[in-house]
């Protein structure tokens, strides 16, 4: 789910993870929510790393702006994107 907010401020994204993938990409599904597909592993963080990558390059901020909120060992993950 993405709540988007004023330019140069913050954004709300909660994405469902999907680790082990062949291919890192972003996908909406029908009910509006954001599905990050990364290649790594779900070990020590490494996925969640690789989907602060992912975001990063989806939102065109760099990956300082994308920040983790909640979701540490779950598929669904609060991240907050700052724009601006």
């Amino acid at each position: 789910m993405l709540k988007q907010f004023d330019y140069n401020s913050l954004m709300k994204v909660t994405i469902i993870a999907h680790p082990n993938s062949k291919m890192p990409r972003v996908e909406e599904d029908l009910l509006g929510a954001l599905h990050v597909y990364v290649n790594a592993p779900p070990l020590e963080g490494r996925a969640n790393k690789a989907i602060i990558r992912v975001l990063a390059k989806h939102f065109k901020v760099n990956r300082n702006c994308v920040i983790f909120i909640s979701g540490t060992k779950s598929k669904s993950k609060t991240f907050e994107v700052i724009k601006g």
